[in-house]
């Protein structure tokens, strides 16, 4: 009996799963400067001091403001100043007012984000199965409302049901994400339904943890990868792979 036959549900991870990044995060800063007539700041600085701002922003205030009831903008605000300060940019609060509003557009938009080529038919390969697809995400609502339906990636022909962690509270590694997911899905049972992400921290262990069947994709040939499948995951290269496995896979536990 394969696996596949035993699933009623699939979740998944939508960053670095169902989509990339596309270019460099100095790529929009850049531009938004540039369009106030500012020079570029140098993308390696950029990147170190949005890194640092943003892991102070989701210690302080995690899931993107939700227990602090902070409008979305602001958080985001608050993240993309530090992170030109700490890079060694200080701009007048009229100039840093347009260059974050150009970037708070950029990437509440579809511009900087790819969608893998195999997302679309998987995710129709799944629903054919009569699968309910639900997306597990650390992100806030404009995944829901903005970006995930721009890339094409709609509520209802796509996936069914989404946990969002600017929505709910909770985020990823937090178990409690996945058992919102479970609810959401109409309290199908965790052993009928698999989740698929990028990280082993995130994604496999929580899932794994409340009793989901759980694979990992590795479609960047990280180093990691090999530590994973020592662990005894499942690492596949994409979601061609995972639709194949499905199907041949034999259940053992």
């Amino acid at each position: 009996m394969s696996l596949l036959s035993r699933l009623r549900c699939i979740t998944v991870d939508v960053t670095g799963t169902l989509m990339a990044y596309k270019g460099e995060l100095g790529d929009y800063y850049c531009m938004a400067a540039k369009s106030v007539g500012l020079p570029c700041p140098d993308y390696k600085r950029v990147h170190g001091g949005f890194k640092l701002a943003y892991q102070e922003m989701a210690k302080n205030y995690p899931c993107f403001g939700f227990a602090a009831k902070m409008p979305n903008i602001v958080w985001w605000k608050k993240c993309v100043r530090d992170s030109f300060v700490r890079a060694g940019y200080e701009y007048d609060e009229e100039t840093f007012e347009k260059i974050f509003r150009r970037i708070y557009a950029s990437f509440g938009s579809s511009a900087p984000y790819t969608i893998f080529p195999d997302s679309h038919p998987f995710l129709r390969w799944a629903h054919e199965k009569n699968l309910k697809v639900g997306i597990i995400s650390n992100a806030e609502y404009r995944y829901r409302d903005v970006i995930l339906p721009a890339l094409g990636l709609n509520q209802g022909t796509d996936w069914d049901f989404g946990v969002f962690s600017g929505l709910e509270g909770v985020e990823k590694p937090d178990p409690r994400i996945y058992e919102i997911a479970l609810e959401r899905a109409g309290n199908i049972a965790p052993e009928e339904t698999l989740h698929i992400g990028d990280s082993m921290r995130k994604d496999y262990l929580p899932a794994k943890s409340v009793g989901m069947h759980a694979l990992l994709l590795d479609r960047f040939k990280t180093p990691d990868a090999e530590e994973w499948k020592k662990s005894g995951a499942v690492v596949l290269p994409d979601l061609e792979a995972v639709q194949n496995f499905l199907t041949s896979e034999k259940l053992t536990s």
